[in-house]
């Protein structure tokens, strides 16, 4: 009996612990491969005994496309900063959204992470309660706008898009647009409401549970019987 409550114990601890360092092993590895690539085209571009020295010290280096990855991305963002960056983005745009198929894929992908990443955006900002897919059942969705063009002419403003994402893998799920009356919002961040999901509702967002439990305990009334004069 203790043999299979300890051995449950121990794999509670030890299983989150183990998949995010297989996880994070593999993004390594697989940046790792991308560096590599890197450095091979450079030792073809640039055949010399000096590049060729450098390469065989950094090849079996573990981390460096992490670093690279890192690198280009601060240097991109830096780039796109300032007038001529932003110009160039925008040839950019210009040249990928004129090619028959990549068009549509690339223009799909910026306009959704436009929306999610844009400081000034809405998308994943708000958990709300929705019901789904039964009424009477409810589940955690994230807000991701208001719905427009065609769709909000047939239905009008009192209407919200929403994310229902599915347990425990999140990054699957489905798109609904429900009235906003209908929707119930929640005090819990997304970090918390994606946890609660992903656990399928074993991790509560203490959090949020404890705010909840000290405003009531705060605004209940006193129970202590009334002073006798």
């Amino acid at each position: 009996m203790h043999f299979k409550k300890y051995l449950l114990a121990g794999l509670l601890v030890w299983l989150p612990l183990a998949i995010t360092v297989w996880v994070l092993i593999g993004l390594v590895g697989a940046l790792d491969s991308v560096m590599s690539g890197v450095l091979t085209a450079i030792g073809i571009m640039v055949p010399t005994a000096q590049t060729g020295a450098v390469i065989e010290i950094l090849r079996p280096l573990h981390g460096l496309g992490v670093v690279l990855v890192v690198v280009v991305l601060l240097l991109t963002g830096a780039m796109v900063s300032n007038v001529a960056g932003r110009w160039f983005v925008r040839q950019w745009d210009r040249l990928l959204s004129n090619i028959p198929i990549v068009k549509s894929i690339y223009t799909s992908i910026k306009k959704v992470s436009d929306t999610l990443f844009s400081s000034n955006g809405n998308a994943f900002r708000k958990a709300v309660l929705v019901q789904f897919p039964l009424p009477g059942s409810w589940t955690i969705a994230f807000q991701t706008g208001s719905p427009a063009g065609e769709v909000a002419e047939h239905l009008g403003s009192d209407y919200m898009s929403v994310y229902v994402p599915t347990t425990p893998n999140p990054t699957s799920g489905y798109f609904l647009v429900v009235r906003r009356s209908e929707v119930r919002e929640l005090n819990m961040s997304v970090d918390q409401a994606l946890t609660y999901v992903i656990s399928m509702g074993a991790v509560a967002p203490d959090a949020v549970l404890s705010q909840a439990s000290a405003s009531s305990s705060s605004t209940a009334p006193s129970s202590a019987p009334p002073s006798q004069h």
